[in-house]
């Protein structure tokens, strides 16, 4: 099976750790330049980074799922507010064109879109 992982920035490997493992995400690997975590065949690797601002970061990327509801639902669990400003929060899914998308911004401003498979 081919796959690819998303490679994101992360202000400090231990916060980034905490907040993915809320919403379920388990540390697989960690040293100083590089952490893993996955959730039901979801991965997401970071490397360090900083000295970034949130508010400024333009780093992406797309998780399609085949349970987004699920997925919202444990950021809900997890304390992730549904806001239009601030770090961490959440959009709900919502129809885009012939798709469902919601979006999860992390602390370190990073845009997660949460597509739904089959969409």
């Amino acid at each position: 099976m081919d796959q690819a992982t998303p490679n994101l920035p992360s202000r400090d490997f231990t916060e980034t750790s905490r907040f993915y493992a809320g919403l379920g995400f388990e540390e697989t690997y960690r040293d100083e330049n590089w952490l893993i975590t996955a959730r039901k065949g979801v991965t997401l690797e970071f490397f360090p980074h900083p000295a970034l601002d949130p508010a400024t970061s333009w780093f992406s990327c797309c998780l399609r799922l085949d349970d987004v509801d699920g997925f919202m639902h444990a950021c809900r669990v997890a304390g992730i507010e549904k806001k239009t400003r601030g770090f961490p929060r959440i959009h709900m899914p919502e129809v885009q064109s012939d798709f469902r998308m919601g979006a999860l911004i992390d602390p370190d401003g990073t845009l997660l879109r949460i597509i739904e498979n089959g969409s």
